[in-house]
């Protein structure tokens, strides 16, 4: 399940875009950013208010031809306050407030910024149809507003034409905002989408590990439990088998036993999916001797490879955790193919009983991107060796060092 983007400062984007509104309330909290808009919008009303009621009540008046009647001019001058007002709820009904102030683009001075700035609203806020709906009433109502509130300074066409081109500013300006909103929001979402089908790709990887490991220990297990049986039912059917023979079958008996006990620990917490699926026995697992013919697959692939071997006692090393070792190395020696396509590529593989197994893969970093391009993959196979070495009980440690290169290190218990 993927979480919300929180981004790094939410109180300079307005609310719908620091959480989509409909996935944590109805209506979004106004941020640091909304107010100021707000209040910027509010001043610039009241100011275009009193500029109007000035203006009219000069005996030169240079905005517009001044009402008939002072009551008018009173009346106008009110609503402009009240449009004004309107201002700091126009985020919550843009529609509405732009539907029942629309008799006022036929007469009022006073309120036409306000007006503006709610229909700038409309558009960034509804659809492209119904912005374009109320522009083409706003056309008609510039044209009475232009009769009943002509200029001093200008022809009857020519302020229309003026309103005309503002209306059309404003439309294209609120278009491009309500765009780019429009994008940030897919963007998110797409990121949002990305993260949780990585996440669904991990847990999958993750999955199909941890089936794939329980079915390499299901056919050690068996084999162990299977001589502990003919074991115990020779030492059952013969109690009075000879004193060196008794000796021999207990000892096999616990060799068995603890090796079990030590693959067991790789099953605990392992779920095995029963799809019912291919039945045919897995070929033989690889262990730490096939280690040498896994490098020099990788030499004749064109892998320059330095091998480390010190391992004590290397042919006392348990089948599980050669197996965890060879997959490791395996998966570094991938990566460096993949990622760092002609650099050379160290492997240290240290350690014995008590002190636990090493193996490191070290690459340099590519300098640029390789000539043939980088081998696609999805990002799981290191999910799927920590998986590993995890239920091994050892540590996992990948990234770059402090010289820059590519390090792939585990460590593995190797009891004594």
């Amino acid at each position: 399940m993927s979480t919300l983007a929180v981004p790094e400062h939410p109180w300079l984007l307005p609310g719908e875009l620091v959480v989509p509104a409909e996935r944590v309330r109805a209506r979004p909290r106004r941020t640091t950013r909304d107010w100021l808009v707000d209040s910027l919008a509010f001043l610039l009303g009241l100011l275009w208010v009193l500029l109007t009621f000035g203006d009219a009540m000069s005996p030169t008046p240079e905005i517009a031809i001044p009402l008939p009647h002072d009551w008018m001019l009173g009346v106008d001058t009110v609503l402009g306050l009240v449009c004004c007002g309107l201002l700091w709820v126009r985020r919550r009904w843009p529609l509405g407030l732009a539907v029942a102030t629309l008799p006022l683009n036929l007469f009022s001075m006073a309120a036409a910024i306000p007006l503006l700035i709610i229909y700038f609203t409309v558009v960034v806020h509804r659809r492209t149809a119904v912005a374009i709906a109320i522009t083409g009433v706003g056309f008609l109502t510039n044209l009475v507003f232009s009769w009943t509130r002509p200029d001093p300074a200008m022809s009857y066409w020519l302020t229309v034409t003026w309103g005309v081109v503002i209306t059309l500013a404003v439309l294209a300006w609120g278009m491009f905002v309500r765009a780019r909103r429009q994008l940030i929001v897919s963007l998110r979402e797409r990121a949002e989408r990305a993260e949780a089908e990585q996440q669904l790709r991990v847990a999958q990887a993750r999955h199909l590990e941890r089936t794939r490991i329980a079915r390499e220990m299901h056919d050690v297990l068996a084999h162990r439990i299977s001589l502990l049986s003919l074991h115990a039912g020779a030492l059952e059917f013969r109690p009075d088998a000879p004193p060196d023979e008794v000796a021999r079958a207990a000892g096999v008996i616990r060799g068995s036993a603890h090796a079990a006990l030590q693959d067991l620990r790789e099953v605990i917490g392992v779920l095995r999916a029963e799809d019912g699926g291919d039945d045919a026995p897995e070929p033989p697992q690889p262990t730490l001797a096939d280690l040498p013919a896994l490098i020099a697959e990788s030499r004749s692939a064109g892998v320059r490879v330095n091998v480390s071997d010190t391992v004590a006692d290397a042919e006392k090393v348990p089948a599980a955790l050669g197996r965890a070792a060879y997959r490791i190395v395996q998966e570094g020696l991938t990566n460096a193919r993949k990622h760092a396509a002609g650099a050379a590529v160290t492997v240290d593989v240290a350690g014995g009983p008590g002190a636990g197994l090493t193996v490191a893969i070290v690459n340099r970093w590519p300098v640029g991107a390789p000539a043939g391009g980088t081998l696609p993959g999805a990002g799981t196979g290191l999910v799927g060796i920590s998986e590993r070495v995890t239920l091994a009980g050892g540590r996992l440690a990948y990234g770059r060092d402090d010289s820059g290169d590519f390090r792939l290190a585990a460590w593995l218990p190797w009891p004594a």
